[in-house]
C-alpha cells in the first residue's frame, strides 16, 4: 500500500498544489507522457477554448490511469505547460474540480510559445505511485 503525505505549504493551497508528496512503499511508478487536448472525443476541435481543452486533457490523463491500474490521486507531480500565463489563474481553477483538497500533487506550471499540434493550448506531463 502507497502511503502519501502532503506538504501542505501556505499560498500553495491557493493554487492547488502541494510543495512536497512524500510516498512510502508502492511497487509501480508510472510516468505519464505529456496529454494536451486540441479537439473533444469526436474530433470536433477546441481552437481558442483554454477551459475545454483543459477539462479534456484532465480526461485524458484519468482515461490513461484508469488503463495503468490508477487514479488522478495517484499523481504525486505534474508539469503543466500552457501558451501564455493569463491562463494560469483559469487553470488553476479548473483542477480543482480534479483533485481533492488538500491532496494536490506537486506541480510545475510553465508557458511555452507551442505545441506540437497547432490549436493546443496546454499539455500536462506527470509521475504517478500505484500500489
Amino acid at each position: 500500500m502507497v502511503e502519501r503525505s502532503y506538504v501542505r505549504g501556505t499560498w500553495q493551497k491557493e493554487r492547488t498544489f502541494s510543495p512536497a508528496v512524500i510516498t512510502k512503499g508502492g511497487s509501480r511508478t508510472v510516468w505519464l507522457a505529456g496529454h494536451g487536448a486540441s479537439m473533444d472525443k469526436q474530433g470536433k476541435p477546441f481552437v481558442g477554448n483554454f477551459a475545454a481543452q483543459v477539462r479534456r486533457a484532465f480526461e485524458y490523463l484519468s482515461e490513461t490511469m484508469k488503463e495503468a491500474g490508477g487514479t488522478l490521486d495517484d499523481i504525486v507531480t505534474m508539469t503543466v505547460f500552457i501558451i501564455d500565463s493569463r491562463y494560469g489563474k483559469e487553470f488553476v481553477e479548473i483542477r480543482k474540480e480534479f483533485f481533492k483538497e488538500g491532496h494536490y500533487p506537486g506541480s510545475m506550471l510553465i508557458t511555452c510559445a507551442g505545441f506540437a499540434h497547432p490549436g493546443m493550448m496546454i499539455e500536462i506531463q506527470g509521475i504517478a505511485v500505484l500500489d
